[in-house]
């Protein structure tokens, strides 16, 4: 995201937002970034993901099953949130329909779930008290538009930060940890 918390990117023009070349991979990405997304996407985890999330995913990483990121997503069971029904073609991928199929889920065994972009499944994560993490990553420049990771309407929440760094291009990477209320 952003200074401002704009994490609205490239693939997402909805609502005339022109700022799409500000994405990471285009101007922010050295050495320092790569190896610590590389230790976050290098293990286990399933990926839960929104449905506009899930149309751009399906298309690119099924044909970039290379690396860590696309090794990663492709190992996955992709949990894929919408209230309509959805053919879904991406393999491991399955349709959760609601909040209380979330909940379902994330009580049971097995690999962490990570959710990337989704602005507004992590609006509802958040507004359920879903979210056990956040792995920021922080890009220096305003936009002042677009869509903003906590809108209005995010809950209160109290977090501890578990690892930080700062890259030599200025990004910070900043992982907190939910540590319950707001004292």
């Amino acid at each position: 995201m952003t200074l401002d918390g704009i994490m609205q990117m490239e693939e997402d023009s909805s609502d005339g937002f022109k700022y799409g070349g500000w994405g990471p991979p285009l101007h922010y990405s050295d050495e320092f970034s790569r190896k610590e997304m590389n230790e976050q996407l290098g293990g286990s985890y399933d990926l839960l993901l929104g449905r506009k999330t899930y149309d751009i995913f399906s298309v690119y990483w099924p044909q970039h099953k290379d690396g860590v990121i696309g090794s990663g997503f492709d190992r996955a069971t992709k949990y894929v949130v919408s209230h309509n029904d959805l053919r879904l073609t991406w393999e491991k991928s399955i349709l959760l329909k609601d909040v209380e199929a979330i909940k379902k889920l994330k009580s049971q065994d097995g690999p962490d779930l990570q959710v990337h972009g989704s602005g507004n499944l992590v609006q509802t994560l958040m507004k359920h008290d879903l979210v056990d993490e956040l792995w920021l990553k922080i890009f220096p420049l305003t936009l002042g538009t677009g869509k903003r990771l906590f809108a209005d309407g995010t809950n209160p929440a109290a977090y501890k930060l578990s690892k930080s760094m700062v890259t030599p291009l200025g990004v910070i990477f900043a992982n907190y940890e939910r540590t319950g209320e707001v004292i």
